[in-house]
């Protein structure tokens, strides 16, 4: 997977984000889950399967499968 740097992270809009929800306000965390290409994509999924919950997953997941080009649950 591509490395993504402390100053890249801090760069991703927000509509990148699994989360963006679970930003921090007023901190420089802009969200949970970076998806700023197809590998974080594939790689949020997996890990969203082990440390989201349920409805959280759910998000990931649509986000995850529409910058995969999925459609539906796989």
């Amino acid at each position: 997977m591509a490395k993504l740097t402390s100053a890249a992270r801090k760069s991703i809009p927000k509509s990148k984000m699994g989360l963006p929800s679970k930003a921090k306000k007023g901190g420089a965390v802009t969200g949970t889950f970076p998806m700023p290409d197809r590998q974080h994509a594939a790689t949020a999924k997996a890990f969203a399967t082990r440390f989201a919950t349920p409805s959280q997953k759910k998000v990931i997941d649509a986000k995850a499968n529409r910058i995969l080009g999925k459609k539906g649950k796989k």
